[in-house]
C-alpha cells in the first residue's frame, strides 16, 4: 500500500485579529489589577512547588547490571515484555529481584512502569526504579509507536485475541483503496471511546470488571493523536492486515484496529501488537526480563559468597583463640 496520506491542514481562526478589531471598534478602560489574596498567595506559592524539574534516572542497559547496588537508587529500565505477562507482573519480578539485592522488604523497594501493555502484547516496557519512579509521568507522556496485525471481518468483546470471536461480518468488500480512505479518517487529532476492557474507572469501578460480568458502562470520548497509521495486506492471508501507528499518550490501539473495522463497514479486532518505541527509547536497546531478574539473583549470589569469605576469617581466628584458651585451662 502507498504511504499514509499527509495530514489535514486545521483551519484556526485569529484569536489576536478578532481582539483588534474589537479594540479598535471599543477600546477598554485600564484597570488596576488586584493584588492577590493571601489564599490566592498560597496557591501559588504550592503550584510552585509542584513544578519542579523532573532529575530524569540514569538508564541501565543490557547485558549486565551494574556491580554497585546504588545505582538502582535512580534507574529506568526497558524492558522487552513477554506475551501472556501483564505489566504488574514485570515490575513484581524485578521488585523481588531487587529487594533480595538490595537486603530490603518487598515494600521498600519502589518499582513502577511507564505504560501499560496488554498481557497479549508484547514490546517496550519502561519501568523506573527508586527516585526514578518520579520521572513515571515524564515517561507516559512520550509519543508511542507501535506495530501489529488486525484481523477483518471479526469482532471481540475485548477488541483483541484475549476474548473469543463473538461477530462476523463479510470482508471480502473491502478494498486496498477503501482501507485507506478509511485510515485517512484516523489521523490527526481523533475523538476515542476506549474498550470495555480496560482499567479505567468509572464510577469508582475498573471499566474491564464491568465487562467481565457482562454489564456496558457508558464511557466519555477521549482525544488522542495519530500521527502515523500504515496499512498493508498480509501477502497470504488477505484478512489479515498489518499496520505501524505512532500515536499519542493514552492511544488505545484495540479501539482504533475496532473503529476501522466499523468504519469500513466491517467488524476487525487485532491478534497482534508490539510496542516498538517510546519517544527516544525502542525495544531493540531493552533487557529480556527473565535475563535481568537472572543477572540480578546471580549478584546477589556473589554478594553472599564475597560475605561468607569476608566473615570466615573472622571466624577462624575465634575458633583458635577458643581453643588456645581451652588449653590453658
Amino acid at each position: 500500500m502507498a504511504d499514509p496520506a499527509p495530514k489535514r491542514q486545521r483551519l484556526t481562526t485569529s484569536a489576536a485579529a478578532e481582539e483588534a478589531a474589537a479594540a479598535a471598534v471599543s477600546p477598554a478602560p485600564q484597570q488596576t489589577a488586584a493584588p492577590p489574596s493571601h489564599q490566592q498567595q498560597q496557591q501559588q506559592v504550592q503550584q510552585a512547588k509542584k513544578v519542579k524539574q523532573v532529575v530524569m534516572p540514569t538508564a541501565v542497559p543490557p547485558p549486565t547490571v551494574p556491580a554497585d547496588p546504588a545505582a538502582w537508587e535512580n534507574a529506568v529500565l526497558l524492558i522487552d515484555k513477554p506475551q501472556g505477562w501483564t505489566s504488574f507482573d514485570v515490575c513484581g519480578k524485578l521488585r523481588g529481584a531487587l529487594a533480595a539485592l538490595l537486603r530490603r522488604k518487598n515494600r521498600e523497594v519502589k518499582v513502577g512502569h511507564a505504560g501499560t501493555l496488554d498481557p497479549m502484547a508484547t514490546g517496550l516496557l519502561i519501568v523506573c526504579v527508586g527516585r526514578g519512579t518520579k520521572a513515571v509521568d515524564a515517561f507516559m507522556a512520550m509519543e508511542k509507536e507501535y506495530s501489529g496485525t488486525l484481523r477483518l471481518g471479526e469482532a471481540t468483546p475485548s477488541y483483541d485475541a484475549d476474548t473469543p470471536v463473538e461477530e462476523q461480518l463479510p470482508w471480502e468488500h473491502i478494498t486496498d483503496e477503501a482501507l485507506l480512505r478509511a485510515r485517512d479518517s484516523f489521523l490527526g487529532e481523533v475523538q476515542q471511546l476506549p474498550p470495555m476492557y480496560s482499567a479505567i474507572k468509572v464510577g469508582g469501578q475498573k471499566l474491564y470488571e464491568a465487562a467481565r460480568k457482562g454489564k456496558e458502562v457508558e464511557r466519555t470520548p477521549r482525544t488522542v493523536t495519530v500521527d502515523r497509521f500504515d496499512l498493508w495486506r498480509d501477502e497470504g492471508d488477505a484478512q489479515n492486515v498489518h499496520f505501524r501507528v505512532v500515536c499519542s499518550k493514552g492511544t488505545y490501539i484495540r479501539s482504533l484496529a475496532h473503529d476501522l473495522g466499523r468504519a469500513l463497514g466491517s467488524a476487525a479486532h487485532l491478534t497482534a501488537l508490539r510496542r516498538e518505541a517510546i519517544g527516544e527509547y525502542r525495544v531493540q536497546g531493552a533487557w529480556d526480563v527473565e535475563q535481568l531478574a537472572g543477572q540480578v539473583a546471580e549478584q546477589r549470589r556473589r554478594q553472599r559468597e564475597q560475605q561468607q569469605q569476608q566473615q570466615q576469617p573472622a571466624a577462624d581466628n575465634q575458633q583458635q583463640l577458643e581453643a588456645s584458651s581451652s588449653k590453658e585451662q
